[in-house]
């Protein structure tokens, strides 16, 4: 059974329509308007226990609007969430111990307490026992630092120092569903690391994760499951290994030699590459293959044919080009980075 369960969940936002100044004012009062945004449209969600599922589109696609929906803090137009069989929307104290929240944009500390009395209140909050409380921070600590951040009101932290303390504050009554909405935004680099390295110890140890990032490093380190939404839709739901094997099956072989090589003599020894050219100078290579129909070592074995390697350099596609193929390929284009839920009007008189 699905620890997460999605069904036909969709979210309308209402806003008034009003012209500016006096006059749309006054209008406003007569005849008021509305446009409808969609932000999620009928999402049919499953994740089950233990998954790292990354739920990736364009800005405005719904990404953080579906993350409130399941974790109870909007209320649905129409359609069901249940965590562990329980609706969150309606029973909120019985799913609150089970989801920790996370938004890199907004804190869930105390704005002007010390990070410390935050972190105690909601272990009071949630009703950790002591020894189970000390035992998690001494484990904050030596992943993300946090001890030194305990004595500082939230207001006088920087955006990482609050991301850290933030992340505690997530996590320390335990949850059995993690939702992640730019869990790295603004830590440094070996931090980053080592938050990713503790997400993954936390998804083998059973824990659901439900990822939004812009930083594609985040996905391709923590998730292995792949969700695209687009306009508010859910466009595609797969492995995230099976979205590689499609959507990032060339390779691109950068071959220097002590000797020039014959293009002709290459093209035949490697008829399965699908380009050969030659450069930035005569003694540079540089071939294109699938890698399901030609083995990088057989490329490289049949350059040695023709010519000593000084050194050659595999490239693969990052994992923004895959989530961008997948994309084009699902819905025929590219995403556009300024698309907006699909808009229409209402009026009521």
């Amino acid at each position: 059974m699905a620890l997460i369960e999605a069904q036909d969940l969709t979210k309308v936002f209402r806003r008034a329509d009003k012209k500016p100044g006096l006059t749309g004012a006054v209008a406003n009062l007569f005849s008021r308007r509305f446009i409808e945004k969609t932000a999620v449209d009928h999402v049919n969600l499953s994740i089950d226990a233990g998954e790292a599922v990354a739920y990736v589109g364009p800005n405005g696609a719904g990404k953080s609007t579906t993350v409130k929906l399941l974790s109870g803090i909007l209320e649905p137009t129409s359609g069901e969430v249940r965590i562990g069989g329980v609706v969150p929307q309606r029973n909120r104290m019985a799913v609150a111990n089970q989801i920790g929240v996370l938004f890199g944009q907004r804190t869930q500390l105390w704005w002007d307490l010390p990070v410390a009395d935050s972190l105690v209140a909601l272990r009071e909050i949630y009703g950790v026992d002591a020894a189970t409380y000390a035992k998690r921070l001494a484990y904050f600590d030596e992943v993300l630092e946090i001890g030194e951040l305990m004595a500082v009101t939230a207001r006088k932290l920087s955006l990482g120092q609050r991301m850290r303390a933030d992340l505690a504050a997530a996590l320390i009554h335990g949850p059995r569903v993690v939702y992640l909405d730019e869990p790295t935004i603004g830590l440094d680099m070996m931090v980053r690391e080592r938050v990713r390295e503790f997400f993954r110890k936390l998804r083998d140890d059973g824990t659901t994760i439900m990822l939004t990032s812009h930083d594609l490093a985040d996905i391709e380190g923590i998730c292995r499951r792949l969700v695209i939404i687009d306009q508010g839709r859910i466009v595609l739901d797969r492995d995230l290994e099976a979205v590689k094997d499609e959507f990032a099956r060339e390779r691109i072989l950068h071959v220097q030699t002590a000797t020039p090589v014959d293009l002709e003599d290459l093209r035949h020894a490697l008829p399965q590459a699908t380009e050969l050219t030659t450069g930035p100078g005569p003694l540079s290579l540089t071939i294109r293959f699938d890698r399901f129909t030609l083995a990088a070592g057989a490329a490289v074995a049949g350059v040695s044919r023709f010519g000593d390697i000084v050194d050659f350099r595999l490239d693969e596609p990052g994992i923004e080009d895959v989530i961008r193929r997948a994309y084009a390929g699902e819905l025929g284009r590219e995403p556009d980075p300024q698309e907006r839920p699909q808009e229409r009007e209402s009026s009521l008189r």
